[in-house]
Parts: structure tokens; sequence; C-alpha cells
């Protein structure tokens, strides 16, 4: 109880301005999309490491947005990845680049490092550069809304959160509850009235950032070590007095993060605590949180069920509090049914994969990823 109470009364605080979070974005009107595309403001850079399988349908979203340019910043694929490319380039509608990044520096991971590399490499009138993951599914007129909202609230750096594609049971039944810890911890996408300069949330799948800014930045330099870099940087950045905005993008954008729930425990998992981007003590206390009020609840329920001591007030307090933790959580399973193409059977029972959501949590937080989509670190 002393760790539940006042977990419950901050997790309270922080879903109780859901109601007043930004809009979700949605496509601008087709004259207002077509007059972006003829002074496009855009650079996209596509980090990639074989990626033959997901990037051909990210290149198609991408064929009729309001670009001046796509980089596809390849890292020595042996997949057929940059030889796609270049069979593309010809044909392409916006001018499409390939660049092969140099060997890896030394401190760096590579994901910012091939960002970082697509920055270096972008157009220099571009205002604004747009750092697009190869697994994500661009709608129609993701660009020109993402910039004119961007514009518009004046953000310096501003990211998306997308609707997700889940296929698998395995996967319907995990990704949710991982999730669930990202809104427990920070707050609903759009929720402004959350965001501090340590506590910024931010998606790279869907990155858009001020060229201006960036050349202020030293580019990803601040972020080179992080295997969460978008976070990391967002808030470095925030801490250095810019504006950033993670906005609700599920309109625009779909995303195939990854394949089976094995993966995603193993991938998703190990960046999902956000250490890199946190101090100790704040990666500690946000453990601590999400078992009090995301891990505990439902075995503590099943044990007091079962085990029926002698009645006292302090265990009905116990077993009612739980029964409300579970009742919000399973509020939130309605809540976020939007950020999901489709939603099946073993989507309605994803609370009950919570307690080990936050076991990945715990795991992650006191682990250093040793490789990374097809790289292996020290």
């Amino acid at each position: 109880m002393l760790l539940q109470v006042p977990a419950t009364l901050v997790l309270l605080k922080r879903l109780s301005t859901a109601r007043d979070r930004t809009a979700p974005l949605l496509p601008l009107e087709p004259a207002a999309e077509e007059l972006a595309k003829q002074s496009p403001k855009v650079s996209i850079v596509i980090p990639t490491l074989n990626e033959i399988d997901r990037l051909p349908t990210c290149l198609e979203g991408l064929r009729d947005q309001a670009a001046k340019e796509i980089i596809v910043v390849d890292s020595r694929s042996q997949d057929g990845t940059p030889e796609y490319v270049h069979k593309l380039q010809k044909e392409f509608p916006i001018p499409l680049k390939l660049i092969t990044d140099d060997p890896l520096p030394e401190g760096w991971v590579g994901r910012p490092w091939a960002l970082h590399t697509g920055f270096l490499h972008s157009d220099p009138t571009s205002e604004w550069v747009l750092g697009i993951d190869a697994d994500t599914l661009p709608q129609k007129g993701l660009v020109a809304s993402f910039v004119q909202q961007a514009t518009e609230d004046n953000f310096d750096i501003v990211s998306l959160s997308p609707k997700f594609i889940l296929k698998t049971a395995g996967e319907q039944w995990l990704q949710p509850a991982l999730l669930i810890t990202l809104i427990f911890r920070f707050g609903a996408t759009g929720d402004r009235t959350q965001f501090t300069e340590d506590r910024v949330m931010a998606n790279g799948q869907c990155f858009l950032s001020k060229r201006t800014k960036l050349v202020e930045l030293d580019g990803y330099e601040l972020a080179k070590s992080s295997f969460c870099d978008d976070v990391t940087l967002a808030r470095a950045a925030s801490q250095r007095g810019a504006k950033v905005g993670f906005l609700d993008g599920a309109a625009l954008m779909q995303v195939r993060m990854y394949t089976s729930m094995e993966e995603t425990w193993r991938e998703w998992g190990r960046s999902l605590d956000l250490k890199d981007a946190s101090t100790p003590t704040q990666t500690f206390v946000d453990c601590l949180l999400l078992t009090a009020v995301q891990g505990l609840p439902i075995p503590l329920l099943i044990a007091l069920s079962i085990w029926q001591p002698v009645p006292s007030l302090l265990l009905n307090i116990l077993f009612w509090l739980n029964v409300f933790l579970i009742f919000i959580r399973c509020l939130l399973v309605f809540g976020i049914r939007t950020s999901y193409t489709e939603v099946g059977f073993w989507f309605w029972l994803s609370p009950l994969a919570d307690p080990f959501a936050v076991m990945r949590i715990w795991i992650s937080a006191f682990t250093k990823p040793k490789s990374w989509r097809g790289r292996t670190y020290s």
C-alpha cells in the first residue's frame, strides 16, 4: 500500500489531462496539399540496414508526398536494399538519393549515425529534415499535414505516434501491454501538460526537425550513443530551449514494427525503458511506478482471492485499490484501440500481459543492448 497509493495518485493525475490533449493530425484538403507540393520544404532521411522486406512499402507511401528529396542512407545492406533503391531512382517522382554511410565511428550507434549522415547530405535550402523508418507506411498527405501543424505550433522538433499493425496473436497480446507502460509514465500522446524538459517524449519513426535547429545541435551528435536516440535528442534539444512536440499521427502513418511476439519482446523491450535519455533515478522511479500500477494489480488480486486471511481494513483497501487499478487498465484497452489497424481476441486480453511487460522494462533498465538491427556492440 505504501507503494501503490502514491503511485495511483500520480497515475490519476497523468490520465486526468488526457481529454485536453492536441487533436490527432488529419490529412490536408486536396488544394492545400497540392499547394505544399509546389514548394516543398522537406528533406526526408530513411536509415536502412537490410530492409528489403520493408522499404518498398515505405517508399511507395512517399511517392506523392510534398518533399524536396528523399535520402536513403544505407549501412552496407547485404539483402539487396541498395540495389532496389538504385533501380527506383530514375523513375521516382521525387529526387531519390542513395548514400552509403561511413563505417561506424567509435561511440556511435548505427541508427543515429545513419540519420546524422543523411542530415549532412541534405539540401541546405530545406527548412525541415524528416527522419522516417523503413518499417513505416506513410499515408496520403503525411508530410504536408505534418509540416503545416509544426509551422502553426512553431515547433522546432516534433514527432508522431503511429497506428500499429499487429498480425499474430502473440503481438496482439504483448505489444499493447508494452505500449501502456509509456502512457503510464508519460501520459497520452499530444498531452502537453505532461511535458517538462527532462520528460519530453518522441518517436523516431517519424521525427521532424527544423534544419536550423539540427545545425545548432550539431546533427545527432548529442544522441550518438543512445539506443533511444529519438527521445534523447528531443530531451537534449528541449533542455537547450527548443520547442518540442509529440502528436497523434495515427491517421497519417502506420507501422509494422516487428513480426512476432518474440521479436517484440526482444527488440522493442530493450529500448522501451528509455534509460539512455533518463537519469538512473528517473529510470528507477519509473520502474517502481509501473510495478505498483501495472505489474502488481493482477497478481495481488489473484493472491488475495485465493488466500483468505482474517479480514482487516487494510486488506480490504488493498483489494479494492487493485480492483480499481485493473478497472482503469481495462478502460485503457478501449482508449488505445484506435492506435491499431485491427484488434482481435488477444488484444482484449492484453491486460494479462502487464506483469510480463513490467518485468521486461526492469530487465532492460539494468542491461545494455549488445546487438541492434544486425549490428553488435561491445
